[in-house]
Protein backbone atom coordinates (compact mmCIF):
# COMPACT_ATOMS: atom_id res chain seq x y z
CA UNK A 1 0.00 0.00 0.00
CA UNK A 2 2.50 2.49 0.73
CA UNK A 3 4.40 1.71 -2.80
CA UNK A 4 1.01 2.13 -4.43
CA UNK A 5 0.44 5.81 -2.39
CA UNK A 6 4.18 6.77 -3.15
CA UNK A 7 3.80 6.13 -7.29
CA UNK A 8 0.11 7.96 -6.81
CA UNK A 9 2.63 11.16 -5.36
CA UNK A 10 4.81 11.01 -8.12
CA UNK A 11 2.44 10.90 -11.49
CA UNK A 12 0.32 13.70 -9.30
CA UNK A 13 3.25 15.79 -9.42
CA UNK A 14 4.64 15.36 -12.48
CA UNK A 15 0.98 16.42 -13.77
CA UNK A 16 1.67 19.51 -11.95
CA UNK A 17 5.18 20.26 -13.85
CA UNK A 18 4.13 19.71 -17.38
CA UNK A 19 2.13 22.69 -18.18
CA UNK A 20 4.60 25.13 -16.90
CA UNK A 21 7.36 23.40 -19.13
CA UNK A 22 5.23 23.60 -21.84
CA UNK A 23 3.96 27.11 -21.14
CA UNK A 24 7.57 28.28 -21.05
CA UNK A 25 8.78 26.45 -24.17
CA UNK A 26 5.73 28.01 -25.87
CA UNK A 27 6.80 31.74 -24.77
CA UNK A 28 10.22 30.72 -26.48
CA UNK A 29 9.26 30.00 -29.54
CA UNK A 30 6.88 33.41 -29.42
CA UNK A 31 10.06 35.29 -28.80
CA UNK A 32 11.64 33.89 -31.56
CA UNK A 33 9.39 34.57 -34.37
CA UNK A 34 8.20 37.62 -32.32
CA UNK A 35 11.77 39.42 -33.41
CA UNK A 36 11.99 39.78 -29.05
CA UNK A 37 15.36 39.59 -27.90
CA UNK A 38 16.50 36.67 -26.52
CA UNK A 39 19.65 36.33 -24.14
CA UNK A 40 22.67 34.00 -25.75
CA UNK A 41 25.39 33.28 -23.53
CA UNK A 42 25.33 36.76 -21.91
CA UNK A 43 24.98 38.88 -24.83
CA UNK A 44 21.92 40.85 -26.29
CA UNK A 45 21.04 40.51 -29.71
CA UNK A 46 18.35 42.84 -31.58
CA UNK A 47 16.73 42.38 -35.23
CA UNK A 48 15.83 45.54 -36.64
CA UNK A 49 11.99 46.00 -37.04
CA UNK A 50 10.09 44.98 -40.02
CA UNK A 51 7.95 48.57 -40.51
CA UNK A 52 6.09 47.30 -43.55
CA UNK A 53 3.88 44.74 -40.71
CA UNK A 54 2.97 48.34 -39.11
CA UNK A 55 -0.02 49.48 -40.38
CA UNK A 56 0.86 52.55 -39.08
CA UNK A 57 4.05 53.25 -40.96
CA UNK A 58 2.20 52.64 -44.36
CA UNK A 59 3.78 54.70 -47.41
CA UNK A 60 0.12 56.53 -47.50
CA UNK A 61 0.34 57.39 -44.06
CA UNK A 62 3.60 58.32 -43.82
CA UNK A 63 3.45 60.55 -46.47
CA UNK A 64 0.07 62.07 -45.65
CA UNK A 65 -0.53 61.45 -49.27
CA UNK A 66 -4.61 61.02 -48.22
CA UNK A 67 -4.57 64.42 -46.71
CA UNK A 68 -3.58 66.54 -49.53
CA UNK A 69 -4.86 67.39 -53.04
CA UNK A 70 -2.22 66.41 -55.11
CA UNK A 71 -3.86 67.46 -58.11
CA UNK A 72 -2.81 71.03 -57.88
CA UNK A 73 0.95 71.95 -57.75
CA UNK A 74 2.78 72.50 -54.41
CA UNK A 75 2.36 76.34 -52.83
CA UNK A 76 -0.41 76.94 -55.48
CA UNK A 77 -1.58 80.60 -55.68
CA UNK A 78 1.85 81.61 -54.40
CA UNK A 79 5.59 81.99 -56.50
CA UNK A 80 6.45 79.80 -59.39
CA UNK A 81 7.52 76.26 -58.56
CA UNK A 82 11.46 76.12 -59.10
CA UNK A 83 12.17 72.58 -60.74
CA UNK A 84 15.57 71.76 -61.79
CA UNK A 85 16.35 69.50 -64.75
CA UNK A 86 19.36 67.55 -65.29
CA UNK A 87 19.71 64.70 -68.22
CA UNK A 88 22.16 61.88 -68.80
CA UNK A 89 22.13 60.77 -72.55
CA UNK A 90 22.91 57.30 -72.86
CA UNK A 91 22.65 56.65 -76.27
CA UNK A 92 22.21 58.37 -79.47
CA UNK A 93 20.70 55.68 -81.58
CA UNK A 94 19.94 56.94 -84.79
CA UNK A 95 20.21 59.79 -87.47
CA UNK A 96 17.42 59.90 -90.51
CA UNK A 97 18.29 62.39 -93.31
CA UNK A 98 15.26 61.40 -95.29
CA UNK A 99 12.36 61.55 -91.83
CA UNK A 100 15.18 64.48 -90.74
CA UNK A 101 14.85 63.29 -86.67
CA UNK A 102 17.09 61.84 -84.62
CA UNK A 103 16.46 58.95 -81.89
CA UNK A 104 18.14 59.19 -78.46
CA UNK A 105 17.82 57.39 -74.99
CA UNK A 106 18.21 59.71 -72.07
CA UNK A 107 17.88 59.46 -67.88
CA UNK A 108 15.79 62.12 -67.09
CA UNK A 109 15.72 63.74 -63.44
CA UNK A 110 13.44 66.66 -62.06
CA UNK A 111 14.26 67.62 -58.97
CA UNK A 112 11.52 70.11 -56.89
CA UNK A 113 10.57 70.60 -53.11
CA UNK A 114 7.01 69.75 -51.99
CA UNK A 115 6.15 70.07 -48.39
CA UNK A 116 3.36 68.32 -48.22
CA UNK A 117 5.56 64.72 -48.82
CA UNK A 118 7.87 66.02 -45.42
CA UNK A 119 8.13 62.92 -42.85
CA UNK A 120 9.60 62.54 -39.46
CA UNK A 121 12.61 60.95 -39.56
CA UNK A 122 15.43 60.60 -36.66
CA UNK A 123 18.08 59.35 -39.43
CA UNK A 124 17.67 61.91 -42.14
CA UNK A 125 17.35 59.32 -44.66
CA UNK A 126 15.29 59.59 -47.94
CA UNK A 127 13.01 56.71 -49.31
CA UNK A 128 12.64 55.51 -52.54
CA UNK A 129 9.82 54.42 -54.54
CA UNK A 130 9.13 52.81 -57.73
CA UNK A 131 6.03 54.51 -60.19
CA UNK A 132 3.19 53.20 -58.78
CA UNK A 133 3.86 55.87 -56.21
CA UNK A 134 3.95 58.71 -59.06
CA UNK A 135 0.13 58.39 -60.05
CA UNK A 136 -0.63 59.30 -56.65
CA UNK A 137 1.41 63.08 -55.85
CA UNK A 138 1.89 65.87 -58.13
CA UNK A 139 4.83 65.33 -60.87
CA UNK A 140 6.15 68.12 -63.14
CA UNK A 141 4.36 67.96 -66.58
CA UNK A 142 7.40 68.11 -68.79
CA UNK A 143 7.21 67.12 -72.49
CA UNK A 144 9.41 66.88 -75.24
CA UNK A 145 8.70 69.74 -78.16
CA UNK A 146 8.91 68.27 -81.41
CA UNK A 147 9.28 64.79 -80.40
CA UNK A 148 7.72 62.39 -83.03
CA UNK A 149 7.61 59.27 -80.69
CA UNK A 150 8.79 58.51 -77.28
CA UNK A 151 8.42 56.02 -74.54
CA UNK A 152 9.37 55.22 -71.07
CA UNK A 153 11.22 51.64 -70.73
CA UNK A 154 9.15 49.36 -68.66
CA UNK A 155 11.44 45.81 -69.15
CA UNK A 156 11.09 44.48 -66.20
CA UNK A 157 9.43 47.28 -64.51
CA UNK A 158 8.64 50.83 -65.50
CA UNK A 159 11.61 52.32 -65.57
CA UNK A 160 10.45 55.17 -62.74
CA UNK A 161 12.22 56.01 -59.44
CA UNK A 162 11.45 58.30 -57.17
CA UNK A 163 12.86 59.69 -54.00
CA UNK A 164 11.54 61.55 -51.27
CA UNK A 165 13.68 63.23 -48.29
CA UNK A 166 12.22 64.04 -44.69
CA UNK A 167 12.63 68.20 -45.73
CA UNK A 168 10.06 67.48 -48.91
CA UNK A 169 12.69 67.36 -51.23
CA UNK A 170 11.54 64.82 -54.12
CA UNK A 171 14.10 63.47 -57.33
CA UNK A 172 12.34 62.24 -59.88
CA UNK A 173 13.78 59.83 -62.77
CA UNK A 174 12.88 58.30 -65.73
CA UNK A 175 14.78 56.35 -68.39
CA UNK A 176 12.92 57.88 -72.01
CA UNK A 177 13.70 56.65 -75.66
CA UNK A 178 12.67 59.73 -78.00
CA UNK A 179 12.36 60.70 -81.37
CA UNK A 180 12.39 64.34 -82.32
CA UNK A 181 12.89 66.40 -85.08
CA UNK A 182 15.86 68.22 -86.30
CA UNK A 183 16.19 70.21 -88.91
CA UNK A 184 18.80 69.53 -91.37
CA UNK A 185 20.84 71.58 -94.14
CA UNK A 186 21.97 69.97 -97.01
CA UNK A 187 23.50 72.26 -99.10
CA UNK A 188 26.65 70.82 -98.10
CA UNK A 189 26.14 66.80 -98.19
CA UNK A 190 27.76 64.67 -97.73
CA UNK A 191 30.23 67.76 -96.65
CA UNK A 192 27.87 69.16 -93.87
CA UNK A 193 27.60 69.78 -90.51
CA UNK A 194 23.85 69.36 -88.12
CA UNK A 195 23.22 71.12 -85.09
CA UNK A 196 20.15 69.41 -83.53
CA UNK A 197 18.37 70.24 -80.29
CA UNK A 198 16.16 68.31 -77.58
CA UNK A 199 13.91 70.68 -76.34
CA UNK A 200 11.88 70.10 -73.04
CA UNK A 201 8.83 72.54 -71.69
CA UNK A 202 6.11 72.12 -69.64
CA UNK A 203 3.06 71.38 -71.17
CA UNK A 204 0.12 72.95 -68.85
CA UNK A 205 2.09 75.60 -66.31
CA UNK A 206 3.57 79.12 -67.47
CA UNK A 207 6.17 80.73 -66.26
CA UNK A 208 3.90 82.23 -63.84
CA UNK A 209 3.36 78.72 -62.01
CA UNK A 210 6.52 76.63 -62.62
CA UNK A 211 10.10 77.75 -63.27
CA UNK A 212 12.02 75.16 -65.50
CA UNK A 213 15.89 75.35 -64.91
CA UNK A 214 18.70 73.35 -65.60
CA UNK A 215 19.90 72.53 -61.81
CA UNK A 216 24.15 72.75 -62.76
CA UNK A 217 24.06 75.20 -65.62
CA UNK A 218 26.36 73.14 -68.71
CA UNK A 219 27.44 70.88 -65.86
CA UNK A 220 22.69 69.50 -65.95
CA UNK A 221 24.33 67.17 -69.10
CA UNK A 222 26.51 64.62 -69.06
CA UNK A 223 26.96 62.03 -71.82
CA UNK A 224 28.77 58.20 -72.12
CA UNK A 225 32.24 58.51 -73.47
CA UNK A 226 31.16 55.27 -75.53
CA UNK A 227 28.10 56.88 -77.51
CA UNK A 228 29.45 57.00 -81.64
CA UNK A 229 27.46 56.88 -84.61
CA UNK A 230 28.45 55.39 -87.87
CA UNK A 231 28.14 58.21 -89.97
CA UNK A 232 28.92 61.10 -87.83
CA UNK A 233 31.30 62.71 -85.27
CA UNK A 234 30.35 63.64 -82.35
CA UNK A 235 31.76 67.40 -81.57
CA UNK A 236 29.93 68.11 -78.57
CA UNK A 237 26.99 68.63 -76.31
CA UNK A 238 25.85 71.77 -74.81
CA UNK A 239 22.58 73.61 -73.02
CA UNK A 240 20.83 76.31 -73.49
CA UNK A 241 17.63 77.92 -72.33
CA UNK A 242 15.09 80.50 -73.14
CA UNK A 243 11.37 81.51 -73.21
CA UNK A 244 8.91 80.32 -75.51
CA UNK A 245 5.54 81.98 -76.41
CA UNK A 246 2.22 80.77 -77.58
CA UNK A 247 -0.15 83.03 -78.54
CA UNK A 248 -3.25 81.57 -76.92
CA UNK A 249 -1.66 80.56 -72.86
CA UNK A 250 1.26 82.83 -72.77
CA UNK A 251 4.94 82.37 -71.84
CA UNK A 252 6.48 78.87 -70.96
CA UNK A 253 10.00 77.88 -69.67
CA UNK A 254 11.92 75.89 -72.43
CA UNK A 255 15.48 74.16 -71.92
CA UNK A 256 17.38 73.06 -75.15
CA UNK A 257 19.65 70.11 -75.27
CA UNK A 258 22.18 71.04 -78.47
CA UNK A 259 24.75 68.56 -80.17
CA UNK A 260 26.59 69.06 -83.18
CA UNK A 261 27.32 66.43 -85.66
CA UNK A 262 30.21 66.05 -88.07
CA UNK A 263 29.65 63.69 -90.95
CA UNK A 264 32.21 61.44 -91.86
CA UNK A 265 33.11 61.74 -95.53
CA UNK A 266 35.21 58.58 -96.04
CA UNK A 267 32.01 56.36 -96.62
CA UNK A 268 30.92 58.57 -99.53
CA UNK A 269 34.17 59.00 -100.71
CA UNK A 270 34.31 55.28 -101.24
CA UNK A 271 30.47 55.29 -102.62
CA UNK A 272 29.97 58.11 -104.70
CA UNK A 273 33.11 60.23 -105.46
CA UNK A 274 35.68 57.74 -106.72
CA UNK A 275 33.07 55.75 -108.42
CA UNK A 276 31.87 59.11 -110.18
CA UNK A 277 35.66 59.88 -110.93
CA UNK A 278 36.11 56.56 -112.32
CA UNK A 279 33.40 56.86 -115.20
CA UNK A 280 34.93 60.43 -115.99
CA UNK A 281 38.30 59.12 -116.47
CA UNK A 282 36.68 55.97 -118.39
CA UNK A 283 35.20 57.98 -120.37
CA UNK A 284 38.53 59.68 -121.88
CA UNK A 285 39.80 56.20 -122.98
CA UNK A 286 37.41 56.36 -126.37
CA UNK A 287 39.78 59.59 -127.42
CA UNK A 288 42.14 57.22 -128.19
CA UNK A 289 40.41 54.22 -129.84
CA UNK A 290 40.11 54.35 -133.83
CA UNK A 291 37.53 56.56 -134.86
CA UNK A 292 36.39 53.90 -137.34
CA UNK A 293 35.93 51.27 -134.24
CA UNK A 294 32.06 52.63 -133.48
CA UNK A 295 30.79 49.96 -131.76
CA UNK A 296 33.86 50.24 -129.28
CA UNK A 297 33.44 54.02 -128.67
CA UNK A 298 29.43 53.82 -129.15
CA UNK A 299 29.07 51.26 -126.29
CA UNK A 300 31.83 52.62 -124.00
CA UNK A 301 29.81 56.23 -123.89
CA UNK A 302 26.69 54.58 -123.27
CA UNK A 303 28.28 52.37 -120.45
CA UNK A 304 30.21 55.34 -118.66
CA UNK A 305 27.00 57.43 -119.11
CA UNK A 306 24.24 55.12 -117.94
CA UNK A 307 26.47 53.84 -114.77
CA UNK A 308 26.91 57.63 -113.75
CA UNK A 309 22.85 57.82 -114.29
CA UNK A 310 22.53 54.77 -111.61
CA UNK A 311 25.20 56.43 -109.11
CA UNK A 312 23.09 59.97 -109.06
CA UNK A 313 19.64 58.08 -108.52
CA UNK A 314 21.15 55.67 -105.99
CA UNK A 315 22.46 58.79 -104.37
CA UNK A 316 19.23 60.69 -104.30
CA UNK A 317 17.40 57.78 -103.25
CA UNK A 318 18.53 57.97 -99.59
CA UNK A 319 17.97 61.58 -99.46
CA UNK A 320 15.24 64.06 -98.58
CA UNK A 321 13.76 65.52 -101.41
CA UNK A 322 15.19 69.26 -101.05
CA UNK A 323 14.66 71.88 -103.26
CA UNK A 324 18.18 73.44 -103.57
CA UNK A 325 21.09 72.10 -104.60
CA UNK A 326 23.61 69.68 -102.74
CA UNK A 327 26.99 69.53 -102.94
CA UNK A 328 27.26 65.78 -103.76
CA UNK A 329 24.55 66.79 -106.62
CA UNK A 330 26.93 69.95 -107.94
CA UNK A 331 30.05 67.22 -108.25
CA UNK A 332 27.91 64.04 -109.77
CA UNK A 333 25.63 66.54 -112.46
CA UNK A 334 29.76 68.24 -113.36
CA UNK A 335 30.59 64.34 -114.01
CA UNK A 336 27.90 63.02 -115.96
CA UNK A 337 27.89 66.28 -118.33
CA UNK A 338 31.78 65.21 -118.86
CA UNK A 339 30.75 61.79 -119.28
CA UNK A 340 27.78 63.38 -121.37
CA UNK A 341 30.43 65.42 -124.15
CA UNK A 342 32.80 62.90 -124.52
CA UNK A 343 30.00 61.24 -126.37
CA UNK A 344 29.38 64.41 -127.88
CA UNK A 345 33.03 64.30 -128.83
CA UNK A 346 32.88 60.96 -130.64
CA UNK A 347 29.38 61.68 -132.61
CA UNK A 348 31.58 65.17 -133.88
CA UNK A 349 34.59 62.82 -134.71
CA UNK A 350 32.03 60.27 -136.64
CA UNK A 351 30.16 62.73 -138.51
CA UNK A 352 33.25 64.74 -139.67
CA UNK A 353 34.56 61.23 -140.64
CA UNK A 354 31.53 60.50 -142.59
CA UNK A 355 32.13 64.28 -144.23
CA UNK A 356 35.61 63.32 -145.39
CA UNK A 357 34.46 59.90 -147.22
CA UNK A 358 31.76 61.81 -148.89
CA UNK A 359 34.19 63.95 -150.07
CA UNK A 360 36.50 62.31 -151.37
CA UNK A 361 34.03 59.64 -153.13
CA UNK A 362 32.24 63.38 -155.27
CA UNK A 363 36.70 63.92 -155.78
CA UNK A 364 36.99 60.51 -157.55
CA UNK A 365 33.98 60.58 -159.62
CA UNK A 366 34.94 64.14 -160.84
CA UNK A 367 38.51 62.92 -161.87
CA UNK A 368 37.17 59.91 -163.51
CA UNK A 369 34.38 61.93 -165.57
CA UNK A 370 37.14 64.32 -166.62
CA UNK A 371 39.76 61.61 -167.45
CA UNK A 372 37.79 59.18 -169.55
CA UNK A 373 36.90 61.54 -173.18
CA UNK A 374 40.51 62.25 -173.30
CA UNK A 375 43.89 61.20 -172.73
CA UNK A 376 45.48 64.54 -173.87
CA UNK A 377 47.95 67.03 -171.64
CA UNK A 378 48.86 63.72 -169.16
CA UNK A 379 52.31 65.17 -167.90
CA UNK A 380 52.86 60.82 -167.37
CA UNK A 381 51.70 57.60 -167.82
CA UNK A 382 51.48 54.64 -165.12
CA UNK A 383 50.89 50.54 -166.26
CA UNK A 384 48.87 49.01 -164.02
CA UNK A 385 48.29 45.05 -164.65
CA UNK A 386 44.77 43.29 -163.45
CA UNK A 387 44.71 39.54 -163.47
CA UNK A 388 41.17 39.30 -161.74
CA UNK A 389 42.65 39.31 -158.35
CA UNK A 390 41.55 42.74 -157.36
CA UNK A 391 39.21 44.37 -154.90
CA UNK A 392 36.75 46.71 -155.00
CA UNK A 393 39.40 49.22 -153.18
CA UNK A 394 41.88 48.81 -156.18
CA UNK A 395 39.41 49.27 -159.30
CA UNK A 396 38.40 52.64 -156.38
CA UNK A 397 42.15 53.41 -156.72
CA UNK A 398 42.27 54.01 -160.40
CA UNK A 399 39.86 57.01 -160.05
CA UNK A 400 41.92 59.29 -162.18
CA UNK A 401 43.34 57.43 -164.52
CA UNK A 402 42.74 57.17 -168.15
CA UNK A 403 42.65 53.24 -170.31
CA UNK A 404 45.21 52.98 -173.15
CA UNK A 405 45.02 50.70 -175.99
CA UNK A 406 45.71 47.18 -174.26
CA UNK A 407 48.83 45.37 -175.50
CA UNK A 408 48.56 41.50 -175.45
CA UNK A 409 51.26 39.03 -174.50
CA UNK A 410 53.63 37.06 -176.50
CA UNK A 411 53.99 34.37 -174.45
CA UNK A 412 50.67 32.40 -174.63
CA UNK A 413 51.79 29.89 -172.06
CA UNK A 414 51.79 32.16 -169.29
CA UNK A 415 48.25 33.18 -167.50
CA UNK A 416 46.32 35.81 -169.28
CA UNK A 417 46.69 39.46 -167.82
CA UNK A 418 45.11 42.67 -168.77
CA UNK A 419 47.76 45.55 -169.19
CA UNK A 420 45.71 48.97 -168.69
CA UNK A 421 47.88 52.29 -169.02
CA UNK A 422 46.73 54.66 -167.03
CA UNK A 423 47.93 58.58 -166.78
CA UNK A 424 46.92 61.08 -164.57
CA UNK A 425 47.51 64.39 -164.36
CA UNK A 426 49.90 65.47 -161.67
CA UNK A 427 48.20 69.22 -160.79
CA UNK A 428 44.99 66.88 -160.24
CA UNK A 429 47.14 64.31 -157.86
CA UNK A 430 49.07 67.30 -155.58
CA UNK A 431 45.07 69.35 -154.78
CA UNK A 432 43.27 65.62 -154.54
CA UNK A 433 46.08 65.04 -151.44
CA UNK A 434 46.19 68.20 -150.45
CA UNK A 435 42.35 68.57 -149.41
CA UNK A 436 42.59 65.04 -148.21
CA UNK A 437 45.75 65.94 -145.34
CA UNK A 438 43.84 69.04 -144.52
CA UNK A 439 40.25 66.68 -144.20
CA UNK A 440 42.04 64.05 -141.64
CA UNK A 441 44.23 66.33 -140.23
CA UNK A 442 40.99 68.50 -138.79
CA UNK A 443 39.25 65.55 -137.83
CA UNK A 444 42.42 64.04 -135.63
CA UNK A 445 42.93 67.13 -133.99
CA UNK A 446 39.26 66.79 -132.39
CA UNK A 447 40.45 63.45 -130.14
CA UNK A 448 43.85 65.13 -130.01
CA UNK A 449 43.10 68.65 -128.07
CA UNK A 450 40.56 66.23 -126.09
CA UNK A 451 42.81 64.03 -124.92
CA UNK A 452 44.20 67.67 -123.10
CA UNK A 453 41.18 69.30 -123.02
CA UNK A 454 39.01 67.28 -120.82
CA UNK A 455 41.19 66.17 -118.24
CA UNK A 456 42.51 69.81 -117.64
CA UNK A 457 39.41 70.65 -117.04
CA UNK A 458 38.01 67.97 -114.63
CA UNK A 459 41.14 68.59 -112.56
CA UNK A 460 40.43 72.23 -112.68
CA UNK A 461 37.07 71.55 -111.26
CA UNK A 462 38.25 69.50 -108.66
CA UNK A 463 40.78 71.87 -107.32
CA UNK A 464 37.84 74.14 -107.29
CA UNK A 465 35.04 72.02 -105.43
CA UNK A 466 37.28 70.74 -102.89
CA UNK A 467 38.87 73.97 -101.81
CA UNK A 468 35.19 75.26 -101.51
CA UNK A 469 33.53 72.33 -99.51
CA UNK A 470 36.55 71.12 -97.15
Amino acid sequence: MRRLGLALLLTATAMRLAPADGLRLGKAREKRWSGEPEKHGGTLTKKPPDVTKSRKLKTDHLLKVDDHDFTMRPAFGGPAIPVGVDVQVESLDSISEVDMDFTMTLYLRHYWKDERLSFASTTNKSMTFDGRLVKKIWVPDVFFVHSKRSFIHDTTTENIMLRVYPDGHVLYSLRVTVTAACNMDFSRFPLDSQTCSLELESYAYTDEDLMLYWKSGDESLSTDDRISLSQFLIQKFHTTSRLAFYSSTGWYNRLYINFTLRRHIFFFLLQTYFPATLMVMLSWVSFWIDRRAVPARVSLGITTVLTMSTIITGVNASMPRVSYIKAVDIYLWVSFVFVFLSVLEYAAVNYLSTVQDRRERKLRDRVRAQSLPCTCGMSHTRTMMLDGTYSEADTNSLAGYTEAPMVPEEEPEKPEHMVVHLSVSSESTATKKKKNFSIIQNTHAIDKYSRMIFPGSYIFFNLIYWSVYC
